[in-house]
């Protein structure tokens, strides 16, 4: 119990400021997520704001290094992005010639969830949360 209260008494991060990674064709790849997810390219200056999300729920989970879940073994992280309306979502990308997986078990209790690819194979989950 008294570790739990340092841990509520310490100061905290407020939340993801940036997701940072290797690409072969970083212009390329950032045009593909700004065009089909909606995520604004980085400004070129200080003026410019960047992307900015809704808040709202984040999951922060290590997973087993020999985890099944992220489809190729060779990626070391998934991108999960929450959505409004995940079947506006797939049928956006789908008209797009994006193939797009949908979790044949959804909705659980906390929404519903499809996974793609990006054109470098990293994998994404696109989230649906129930509505509180």
């Amino acid at each position: 119990m008294d570790s739990f209260k340092k841990v509520a008494q310490m100061e905290k991060v407020l939340g993801f400021g940036g997701f940072f990674f290797r690409a072969e064709d970083t212009a390329g790849l950032a045009e593909w997520y700004c065009r089909h997810l909606g995520i604004d390219l980085v400004p070129k200056d200080y003026d410019t704001p960047c992307w900015q999300q809704e808040a709202g729920e984040t999951v922060f989970a290590p997973f087993d290094k020999v985890t099944e879940y992220f489809g190729n073994k060779e990626k070391q992280f998934m991108l999960n992005f929450r959505v409004r309306d995940l079947e506006a979502m797939i049928t956006q990308l789908e008209a797009a010639g994006i193939e797009v997986r949908r979790d044949p078990d959804s909705p659980y209790p906390n929404g519903s969830f499809a996974w793609l690819n990006d054109p470098e194979g990293n994998p994404i989950e696109l989230w649906e949360p129930v509505a509180r």
